[in-house]
């Protein structure tokens, strides 16, 4: 349902309570078993208005999670990150695991492989901006939560605003150059455990191509698509510029000053969060539960289907597997 622009309409089936001066939402009155296409359509129109959207108490179960997810677009699925031996906890392959826990419910060694490799979610970033094919929604759901008091929030970054109040000058050099970024999983994963990957190279690893500055297809306006998955920006040559590692920077910072973000509390098991990954940027927040307690937090991402979808990259494009991941990772080092 992405790639529609939304006009603004009172809503007639939703009430909703507004988080932050520029973006985000408290969003009450929905029936995830029972949602019309009015609601729903409703719903869609506060993300494209908000960025993203918390819903309390859903009731959503695994199935239910998935089945509301279908309503919004084509779903990702994890197939292509499935190792040997690796089982699910839960019969979706739809459904992306941010938990902290093996296939058998055990809390994760903190040293861990996968530990390391699940601590590039604490940057600021944007889901499968990394894939030929990116993200529009993902929606995020609690299953089971920590004590409140260890932390462990997720927050978000409006980088519509950013785009917004960037200075005339830069604006206007952006549109002229008209960069295209160059994405990598493993490059996220280095600079969010530097130690554990000193020796990963993410320019030997596979990098999707999308353009910086995009106009968000759902509210018209134009949107910084940044994150730590962006390892360097090119022209439409494939030239690197000199400055590009300082403008990534300089972009990435803007978007994420304190005034452009948000943390949202997790309340209870069922509480869930929608956003859209062309609109905000997000982390998995401070969290000092690590290996203490259980933190369960299940997700599904829908396809991108606007003319933007597939960036620069060849329609098609196969995503990239757990198998080249790992073989840029190190194999001795494989995530398990």
């Amino acid at each position: 349902m992405s790639g529609t622009l939304i006009q603004e309409t009172p809503f007639q089936t939703i009430t909703v309570k507004e988080l932050h001066p520029t973006f985000g939402a408290e969003v009450f009155g929905v029936d995830f078993d029972n949602a019309s296409d009015e609601q729903l359509h409703e719903i869609v129109a506060a993300m494209a208005k908000y960025g993203f959207c918390v819903f309390r108490n859903t009731g959503l179960t695994d199935d239910t999670h998935v089945s509301f997810s279908w309503r919004l677009g084509d779903l990702d699925n994890i197939k292509r990150y499935m190792t040997p031996g690796r089982k699910l906890r839960y019969r979706y392959f739809e459904l992306f695991d941010a938990s902290n826990l093996d296939d058998n419910n055990h809390i994760i060694d903190p040293d861990s492989p996968r530990a390391h490799y699940g601590r590039g979610n604490r940057l600021w970033h944007t889901d499968s901006s990394f894939n030929p094919r990116r993200a529009s929604f993902s929606l995020l759901r609690a299953v089971a939560l920590p004590p409140k008091e260890t932390g462990g929030n997720t927050d978000f970054a409006d980088s519509r605003t950013a785009w917004d109040e960037l200075p005339e000058a830069v604006k206007t050099s952006l549109l002229a150059n008209d960069w295209i970024g160059a994405y990598s999983l493993p490059h996220s994963r280095k600079i969010g455990s530097p130690e554990f990957f000193h020796d990963i190279d993410p320019w030997q690893s596979p990098m999707a191509r999308h353009k910086i500055v995009q106009r968000h297809e759902a509210s018209g306006r134009m949107n910084l698509y940044t994150g730590t998955h962006l390892h360097h920006l090119e022209d439409h040559e494939g030239n690197v510029p000199e400055n590009s590692a300082e403008l990534v920077a300089l972009l990435n910072e803007h978007a994420t000053q304190d005034s452009l973000t948000v943390s949202i509390e997790w309340d209870k098991p069922g509480d869930l969060v929608i956003w859209d990954n062309t609109a905000v940027l997000h982390r998995a927040g401070r969290w000092d539960g690590e290996g203490k307690y259980a933190r369960d937090l299940r997700r599904t991402t829908v396809h991108d289907s606007s003319p933007t979808a597939w960036g620069m990259n060849e329609i098609g494009t196969q995503m990239p597997t757990m198998a080249s991941i790992s073989a840029t990772l190190g194999m001795s080092r494989r995530v398990e």
